[in-house]
């Protein structure tokens, strides 16, 4: 039997974010890596490799090609997107698929990348989807552990602050008492990582995952303390974001009313190093100018 350092995880999704994410986290930890890339040829496909990862082409709606990527792979990380020419349909086709084929594989771990709040009938189509596959991986019987990630920080590359007369001004459509939980991608990598060096006590686990939870004006605290730009936060209605998207609008409403459900003061105790809004910005943004 092959050590866990020996022992093959397939990762899906391995030159997008979360997926990207995951694959670098195992290899930073020493594990041998097979991603499942559409083009080995890619300047993503050929970073992953660079870092050691062996690349496999296959396509999520061709099974003979998931076979060929899952053959003799201990462990198999599942990720599929809503965003593809099909929706939320291809996504649930795809994830399917890809379970399937970790059945007929005789994969000993399957994680997922589902996310928060999949299982408690938000309404989000995007949330729904997930769910759907969440439940199809039970009825195979797989030894799974299904991560149910909250709202991306990398999001705020597109979402964050505009400058407006001198200041800016952090747009959302968030009533301004709502706290949102947020994760950034490379924690998804540590805890998919984490369930795969530990599956004992990961199998059969659903584990709702965040690093950070901030209202509205705590976020725009935020981007003033790092930019040193007075920030404000404005809340957008509801009826704008339904103007050019139902879902979203579905979305951010569900985030008023309910919200992500993350143990964040129990994830912190695991790893109190998880990335935070502020670490966040740091990193990654710079404030517009004029």
């Amino acid at each position: 039997m092959a050590t866990s350092q020996e022992a093959v995880i397939v990762v899906f999704g391995g030159t997008g974010r979360q997926g990207g994410a995951v694959a670098r986290e195992l290899l930073r930890r020493g594990r041998k890596v097979r991603a499942v890339v559409r083009d080995t040829e890619s300047a993503g496909a050929r970073a992953l490799e660079q870092l050691g990862a062996a690349l496999v082409k296959g396509d999520m709606e061709d099974p003979q090609s998931l076979d060929t990527a899952l053959q003799g792979a201990h462990g198999v990380y599942s990720v599929q997107t809503f965003e593809g020419p099909d929706g939320s349909a291809g996504e649930i086709r795809q994830g399917k698929a890809v379970a399937d084929a970790a059945k007929r594989a005789g994969t000993a771990h399957f994680v997922y990348g589902s996310v928060g709040g999949a299982e408690r009938s938000s309404g989000v189509e995007h949330f729904e989807s997930k769910g759907e596959i969440e439940r199809y991986i039970t009825e195979l019987g797989l030894q799974a552990t299904v991560l149910r990630p909250t709202m991306f920080l990398s999001n705020f590359a597109g979402m964050g602050p505009a400058l407006v007369d001198g200041e800016l001004v952090l747009t959302i459509a968030l009533d301004p008492a709502t706290v949102l939980q947020m994760i950034a991608v490379e924690d998804i990598g540590v805890f998919a990582a984490d369930a795969f060096e530990d599956p004992e006590h990961y199998v059969g686990r659903q584990i709702e995952i965040a690093g950070d939870a901030l209202s509205g004006p705590e976020m725009a605290e935020v981007f003033a303390r790092v930019s040193g730009v007075p920030t404000r936060f404005q809340e957008l209605p509801i009826e704008e974001i339904r103007k050019f998207s139902e879902e979203a609008a579905v979305m951010f409403d569900w985030f008023n009313k309910e919200g992500y459900k993350a143990d964040l003061p129990a994830l912190r105790v695991i790893h109190p190093d998880l990335i935070t809004l502020e670490n966040w910005v740091e990193r990654n943004w710079t404030a517009p100018t004029p």
